[in-house]
Order: C-alpha cells, then structure tokens, then sequence
C-alpha cells in the first residue's frame, strides 16, 4: 500500500531524512525514536507538506507522492493526524467534521465514516459538538483529530504522536480505539515516541535514529528486551 524508497528530505542545506526505505500493506506499523530523529519530517514528506523538501519515492496504491500537492495526496486515501493536534480554535466540533467531510475520498455505504459514525465512536464528541477546538480538552482535542481524518474515509491513517501530552487514562481509551481501526481495516502508520502506545498498536516496529530507518525489530521482542529499549530509545525499561 505504502512505499517508500532512497527518501531524503531537507530543509535547506540541512538534511533531515537519509535513505528511508520501507514498504507496509494492510497492516499496522509503529516507526520509533526519540525527539529530533525525524519522525515528524517523514509524516510532512508523505503528506507534501513543506518544507522540507524530498528526494526519492514515495508510493501510495502505486501513485507517486512526491512532489505532490497536499491536499490531492489526501483525497488518494490518506488520513493524517498531526501533532498537535492542529485544530481551528474558532471552528466548532461539527464544524470541523463537516469541512473534513466536504473531502471524502470514498463513496457511500455502510462502512462510510460520517459525522454521525464519528460521534457513535467518540460519544463525548456528540455532547460538545458545538464547543470550539479551543474549548475541548486534549483528549476530546486528539478525539477530534482522528474524527477530521476518517471522515475522509482514508485507506491508510498516519498518526504522528497521537499520545502526546494525555493522561494515562485517556491515552489507554485511544489505544482501545486504534485497535479497534484496525480491526475494521484500517492501515495505521503510527509515529511514536510513547514505547507503550507503539507495541500496543503494531507488532512491527520500525526504529528511526538520526533520519534513518536504522533497525526493524517486533513489538514482543522490543517490549520484553530492555537493553534493546535502552539502545534504540534511551528510556527504561517498561514496566510490567
């Protein structure tokens, strides 16, 4: 579904992406690594947002994503949740579900994702519908990150840090909710630095170390490994 090969990506002079090669089908793949590997430089390189600038292919169903406009690769069927959130703090629940929906790549039917099919998966959404992006918690914020992506109805979810800043509780309901994605079909390509939320999710688990792809390795090995823990992310071990 998604391949990847000899990216590089740049802003400036500086590089930030080195050789990338990977490839992923229908499935669930987590790539980890501290702050600063490049994590979020290669969410930009597959959405063509800019900087940096890419080098190299990336291929979705076969098309080339590179030098693309952003808003053409997500009507391909790629749904992006970015860090952060990046919600409009003037526009309300619904407004925003709406605006996303206007963009929808696929055609109706039962297993179309619909405002109301949001709100029947985030129930909480439904109750603050028309509360601003800037009156949500960040919990209901990321809620509605990932509703804006599925009303788009993408083939493949690429999800950058989607944990970030929420309460364990919190985070452990949207771990429920992913598994629950995929279960349904849904390709995740989840970027991640939370070691727990990554080997929850995926049981492939690419590690990324200054640009590069620099070790694949599985969830069970990484999650029970704590020498390997300390040397592809340099954190504790987790706890059991």
């Amino acid at each position: 579904m998604l391949e990847i090969e000899g990216l590089s990506a740049f802003y400036g002079k500086a590089r930030a992406l080195e050789d990338v090669n990977f490839r992923m089908e229908h499935e669930s793949v987590a790539i980890i690594g501290r702050n600063g590997m490049g994590k979020t430089t290669l969410c930009n390189a597959i959405m063509g947002i800019s900087p940096p600038a890419a080098t190299g292919s990336i291929r979705f169903a076969g098309r080339e994503l590179v030098g693309g406009a952003s808003h053409k690769i997500a009507r391909q069927g790629i749904g992006y949740v970015p860090q952060g959130r990046r919600l409009f703090p003037s526009l309300t629940v619904d407004e925003h579900l709406r605006i996303a929906a206007t963009r929808r790549t696929s055609s109706s039917g039962d297993g179309e994702w619909t405002r109301d099919r949001v709100y029947e998966l985030f129930p909480r959404l439904g109750e603050r519908k028309r509360h601003g992006g800037a009156q949500l918690s960040g919990g209901e914020q990321q809620m509605l990150a990932i509703g804006r992506a599925l009303v788009t109805n993408p083939r493949i979810l690429v999800m950058d840090e989607p944990s970030e800043g929420l309460a364990p509780r919190v985070t452990e309901n949207l771990i429920e909710t992913f598994q629950l994605l995929e279960q349904e079909g849904l390709a995740i390509l989840l970027i991640e630095q939370n070691l727990g939320v990554a080997t929850a999710l995926a049981q492939r688990q690419l590690v990324m170390i200054g640009g590069r792809i620099a070790a694949e390795t599985t969830a069970t090995k990484l999650s029970g490994d704590a020498d390997l823990q300390r040397q592809y992310l340099g954190v504790e071990p987790l706890a059991h």
